[in-house]
């Protein structure tokens, strides 16, 4: 008797193990896929807003080069090393950009007008993101290590080389690179504070 249920509870254990382990698999598989299929530059320029941020984009070299190699949205905004340990930042971006999304449907960006009196504010916030992760979203592609000063022009090197000294990050220097300049906007709020 006492053999027939330890056999009855063996049994039940690895088929409550076998249905979790499916089940996991199943969530994980369902959840990275939804991520996955959120990161795409379709999905983030669905909303008609984004289609400003994309038509600048479109006239960077992150988009359009010699070499045909191209980035996403997510490439920069979600950006993480690939590594499994970087998940649960992308899940965080994710529920950040939600904020677009809630700007789109609340009225602050969903005209050109709006998007640009918001411009600034919204470069601020990925700069910053970015200089806090030592702009790990430019160096999933860019690395001080295996750039070729030979292929540089002659400011370029300099300025890397003095970047790499000062303990800089892509972002302190290449603000504006793949959307519309907001540099002029930058100045003429820092000279505010100045003379406020």
């Amino acid at each position: 008797m006492l053999d027939s249920q330890n056999k009855k509870d063996k049994s039940i254990l690895w088929r409550m193990i076998l249905v979790g382990v499916l089940g996991g698999i199943i969530i994980w598989g369902g959840l990275n896929t939804g991520m996955e299929y959120t990161n795409r530059t379709e999905f983030c320029t669905s909303c008609h807003e984004m289609t400003i941020p994309l038509e600048e984009f479109k006239k960077t070299i992150h988009y359009k080069n010699r070499s045909g190699t191209t980035v996403q949205c997510a490439d920069c905004h979600i950006a993480s090393s690939k590594h499994p340990s970087d998940y649960m930042f992308k899940s965080f971006q994710k529920l950040m950009a939600a904020r677009d999304v809630i700007g789109h449907i609340t009225g602050i960006i969903d005209t050109p007008e709006k998007y640009e009196e918001q411009r600034l504010t919204m470069a601020k916030r990925v700069w910053e993101r970015m200089k806090e992760r030592d702009s790990k979203e430019c160096r999933n592609c860019h690395d001080f290590k295996t750039m070729d000063p030979e292929k540089q022009k002659d400011r370029s090197v300099v300025k890397h080389e003095g970047a790499q000294e000062d303990g800089k990050t892509c972002i302190d220097c290449h603000k504006g690179i793949a959307h519309k300049p907001v540099h002029q906007l930058l100045e003429q709020e820092q000279a505010a504070k100045t003379e406020g």
